[in-house]
C-alpha cells in the first residue's frame, strides 16, 4: 500500500521541519506564558534560530571553512552569534515592552549578552542540519541518476529490433564485401563496432577508457567518410586505458565537430583533439574552425545542456565544462575527476 503520493524535496522537508519547530515552541510555552508572549517568543526565537542556521550553512561554511580560511570563519562566526543573540534579545524586550505592556528594567549590554549562548547551540546543530541537508541532496541526485539509467535502459530496449541478427547480417555482409572492397568492408566492421558498443556498453554505469576512445574513433571514421575533401585529425592520447569513465561523456564534443564545425567547401578541416590523464582528473579538448552559419548553436544546443546535467549528477562541482571562441577556433573543455 503507498502512502505518499509523492515524495518531498529538499526545500518541502525544510519547510515541514520549521513548521513543526514553530508548533512545539508555541505549544509548550502556551500552558505558562499564554497566546501573545507564546507567539512572540516563538516567532522571534525561530527566527534567530533560522538566521543562525543558513547563515551559517549557505554564507560562511561555503565562503570561508571550505576555502580553509579556518581563522576568518572562526572569528566572524562568534561575531555572527554575538550580533544575533543581541538582537534577539532586544527585539524580545521590546515587543514585550509594547504588545504586553511589562514594566522591564532599561535595556543593558550585559542583559542582552545573556541572550548569545542559547546562539551557540543552536551553530552547532546547523552543522547537524548541513549535513542533513547533503545526504537528502545527495540521496536525491542518485535517485535522479538511477531513474534515467533506467529510462535510457527502457528507451534502449524498445529500440533493439533483434541486434544479434543485425550483427550477425553486418558480419556477413562484411565477409561478402571484403572480397571485392577491404576498404568499404573495414567501414562496415567499425559500424558493427559502433552499434554492438550502443547495445552491450552504453547501459553500464562506467566504461574502460580504452573502449570509449574506440567508440569514438569508429565514429569519426564514418563521418569522414561524408566529407567532401576529407579531415586532418591529431588525437593526442596519454591516459591508462584501464581507467573507467561514465559512457558518452566525450562523444557530444566529438558529435558536435562533425554536425557543426566541418565546412564540407574546404579544402581541409583541421581537427585536433587530446585526452589527458593528469593529477587525478581526466582532461578533454577538441579545437575545430568556427563556421559562420552556426554562430552560437554549440553553446545552446541541447547536446551540451544535457551533459551539463549528467556532469552535475554525476560530480556535483568537481568537473570543469568550458566552451570558448578564439578567433576562427571553437575550443571545447572538459576536465573531470578520476575518483
Amino acid at each position: 500500500m503507498q502512502i505518499w503520493k509523492y515524495k518531498l524535496g529538499i526545500i518541502q522537508l525544510q519547510v515541514l521541519i520549521w513548521v513543526a519547530v514553530l508548533l512545539l515552541i508555541f505549544f509548550s510555552l502556551l500552558p505558562m506564558d499564554g497566546y501573545l508572549k507564546s507567539v512572540i517568543y516563538t516567532l522571534v526565537n525561530t527566527t534567530s534560530y533560522a538566521i543562525i542556521i543558513y547563515g551559517n550553512i549557505l554564507i560562511f561554511y561555503p565562503l570561508l571553512y571550505e576555502k580553509r580560511k579556518f581563522v576568518w570563519y572562526g572569528l566572524l562566526v562568534v561575531v555572527f552569534l554575538v550580533l544575533t543573540g543581541i538582537l534577539r534579545g532586544y527585539a524580545s524586550i521590546e515587543l514585550y515592552k509594547r504588545f504586553l505592556l511589562l514594566k522591564i528594567p532599561p535595556v543593558k549590554l550585559l542583559m542582552l549578552l545573556g541572550y548569545v549562548p542559547g546562539g551557540v547551540l543552536i551553530y552547532v546543530l546547523s552543522l547537524v542540519f548541513r549535513i542533513a541537508i547533503a545526504y537528502f541532496t545527495l540521496k536525491q541526485q542518485t535517485e535522479e541518476i538511477m531513474l534515467q539509467k533506467s529510462q535510457a535502459e527502457l528507451n534502449l530496449l524498445k529500440s533493439q529490433v533483434q541486434p544479434h541478427f543485425l550483427f550477425n547480417t553486418l558480419n556477413n555482409i562484411y565477409y561478402k564485401v571484403y572480397k571485392v572492397d577491404p576498404s568499404s568492408a573495414v567501414l562496415i566492421e567499425r559500424l558493427s563496432d559502433i552499434m554492438r558498443y550502443f547495445v552491450d556498453e552504453s547501459p553500464k554505469d562506467v566504461v574502460p577508457l580504452a573502449t570509449e576512445v574506440a567508440f569514438i574513433e569508429n565514429y569519426m571514421a564514418l563521418e569522414e567518410i561524408r566529407i567532401r575533401h576529407g579531415a586532418s585529425i591529431h588525437f593526442e592520447k596519454d591516459y591508462d586505458p584501464e581507467l573507467r569513465i561514465p559512457p558518452m561523456l566525450l562523444m557530444t564534443f566529438v558529435e558536435n565537430i562533425f554536425k557543426h564545425g566541418i565546412d564540407k567547401s574546404r579544402q581541409q578541416n583541421q581537427i585536433k583533439i587530446s585526452l589527458i590523464q593528469q593529477d587525478g582528473f581526466l582532461l578533454f579538448k577538441t579545437i575545430n574552425h568556427k563556421i559562420t552559419t552556426m554562430a552560437g548553436s554549440r553553446t545552446d544546443g541541447f547536446g551540451i545542456a544535457n551533459l551539463t546535467q549528467r556532469l552535475r549528477m554525476l560530480y556535483g562541482s568537481r568537473f570543469e565544462l568550458k566552451i570558448d571562441i578564439e578567433k576562427e577556433l571553437y575550443i571545447a573543455f572538459l576536465k573531470i575527476p578520476l575518483k
